[in-house]
């Protein structure tokens, strides 16, 4: 019996990789690619470890390419879902009694599988299914996915080393015990980094999960549970039910073990699923735990001692990478009028150099949005803006469904700051910018604090240190994440935690042991080591 007290020591992240003309990498990716591209596979549900096929079908397809089939799925029924639940429940036991150092085994076994084996497989995976460019999909699919395994294994060492202190005559102890029931995972299209880690950051700790994939990232959430699978996972920790969503969450959220929730997606489902709780509170063996990172309307703040290149450059990576449908994408910016004209031409000239098109080809700096509604929900935004008085279109403004779901890049002029697409989330490539006066600069500091319900992501341009301050304490509450002379996205592992709150989640940051502790419920035990024998205390006597 191995005694050792073991910590996993604090890792460095995955190098990304370059993928440059000739090298190895891209070699291999493109092969990947051409292989997925070429055929078409079956996903079934994973449940208990088997793979079930239900018969009823549905599609995943090529945003790029909405002709184009990758894969057909199976979806999941009524009895599926309450099989997936017997199954996490029946595994619970074992796998919350398994030591933790081996539970975070398999979870650095699976790390090292997408790094050095299944790397292009998942990578290929996210750019044909979730349309993301090679770079994007590097940093997601490899990077992050692998950061988040690696780093929530360090942050586990340093939950389960945190302990009371003890007197001479007792011990005090503190178990983290994962939570009584099981979790109930559901996780967004947009990162495949954000499905693994809903279902992992749960399992490391001891639970086990029914994890509802979204249907437009089916293909790689499918190989990343086919690699929990291969690292030696144990049947019905993690439980793959593809399917309707409103079926599967009216069956988990009646059931009285249901222990938590983990969710990234909209706000408005969130809210749905909290009011859900709520109505069925009285019907759970304990309150279950609910954590989500939901929508945002991320800004971009100007000073005018802002340099007008670095905050161009800014404004169209953070607004247009991976088309905007990231929820820290910055869809909103406040620029001062002094440094507008320098600004907005930077701007006109990027955006004019932008390439639009299919992610195989390297040049394309934009690719398709995920699906149809998207595309048509975004573009009744556009709509809005060629038709109000007070917004006008500078650049882009067009789109065409007719092969993919392709939308150019917008950035839309505003003299209103409460115009409809500085308020709303879009979750598209448009950008919308309000000119304020210089002199105005805390007036719209607090404008921007109050405009929208969300606050997960902002930032502050300025070389003002004093300017810098002052935005900094006016927008306390205004972003979960805020950044200082950057773009509003591309939080990393081990730096920045992630996660904002008003409606924009529940702030317990991903990519830290903030997070983890929520799939834990501690427990204090103390030993006292000589008991008394006596009821009466030594102030009792004469």
């Amino acid at each position: 019996m191995n005694n050792a007290v073991y910590r996993f020591s604090e890792p460095i992240n995955e190098p990304i990789l370059g993928y440059l003309p000739e090298s190895e990498e891209r070699k291999k990716l493109e092969k990947e690619l051409e292989k997925q591209s070429s055929e078409q596979i079956e996903i079934p549900l994973i449940i208990g470890g088997k793979e079930i096929r239900t018969g009823k079908i549905g599609k995943v397809v090529m945003p790029h390419n909405h002709s184009h089939v990758l894969a057909t799925y199976h979806m999941a029924t009524e009895n599926e879902v309450k099989l997936a639940i017997d199954e996490a429940l029946k595994a619970k036991e074992n796998w919350m009694n398994l030591s933790w150092i081996d539970r975070a085994s398999i979870m650095n076994k699976a790390a090292e599988l997408i790094s050095k084996k299944y790397r292009f497989v998942i990578n290929a995976a996210t750019m044909l299914g979730q349309n993301k460019n090679v770079f994007q999909a590097e940093i997601d699919a490899a990077c992050e996915v692998i950061d988040y395994l690696r780093f929530n294994s360090y942050y586990a060492s340093e939950i389960y080393k945190e302990q009371p202190s003890s007197n001479f005559d007792n011990i005090n102890r503190l178990e983290y015990r994962p939570l009584e029931g099981f979790i109930y995972t559901i996780s967004p299209f947009n990162f495949t980094a954000i499905a693994s880690n809903l279902n992992a950051s749960v399992a490391v700790m001891g639970n086990t999960t029914v994890w509802k994939p979204a249907t437009t990232s089916l293909l790689s959430s499918y190989y990343i549970m086919k690699v929990f699978m291969e690292a030696g996972l144990p049947n019905g920790v993690i439980n793959f039910v593809p399917g309707s969503g409103s079926l599967i969450s009216n069956i988990v959220l009646n059931h009285k073990e249901l222990a938590g929730i983990h969710f990234t997606g909209s706000t408005e489902t969130f809210n749905t699923l909290w009011e859900t709780t709520s109505k069925n509170i009285r019907n759970y063996i304990s309150y279950p735990k609910l954590v989500g990172e939901t929508g945002g309307k991320d800004f971009i703040f100007a000073h005018n001692s802002a340099n007008p290149l670095e905050l161009a450059t800014a404004i169209v990576r953070g607004g247009f990478e991976y088309q905007g449908q990231k929820c820290s994408a910055a869809s909103r910016t406040y620029i001062p009028k002094s440094i507008w004209d320098e600004t907005k031409k930077i701007i006109l000239k990027m955006v004019s150099e932008i390439k639009v098109g299919d992610v195989r080809d390297y040049n394309n700096f934009v690719n398709a949005v995920i699906d149809e509604n998207s595309f048509d929900n975004i573009m009744s935004y556009i709509e809005k803006a060629k038709n109000a008085p007070d917004a006008e279109i500078l650049i882009g403004g067009k789109g065409n469904k007719s092969k993919g779901y392709f939308v150019m890049p917008t950035v839309i002029l505003t003299t209103n700051p409460h115009f409809v697409t500085m308020e709303e989330e879009i979750f598209g490539p448009v950008m919308t910018i309000y000119v304020y006066e210089d002199s105005e600069f805390e007036n719209t500091l607090k404008i921007c604090d109050k405009t929208s319900p969300y606050a997960l992501t902002g930032s502050i341009f300025a070389n003002d240190k004093y300017a810098m301050i002052q935005a900094c304490k006016i927008l306390r509450y205004s972003a979960g994440n805020f950044y200082i002379n950057d773009k509003p996205s591309g939080a990393m592992i081990g730096e920045q935690p992630f996660g904002g709150a008003r409606g924009s989640g529940t702030n317990d940051k991903a990519g830290s042991h903030l997070n983890l502790l929520r799939w834990t419920s501690p427990r204090t035990i103390k030993e006292t080591l000589i008991p008394a024998t006596d009821f009466r205390y030594a102030y009792m006597d004469k």
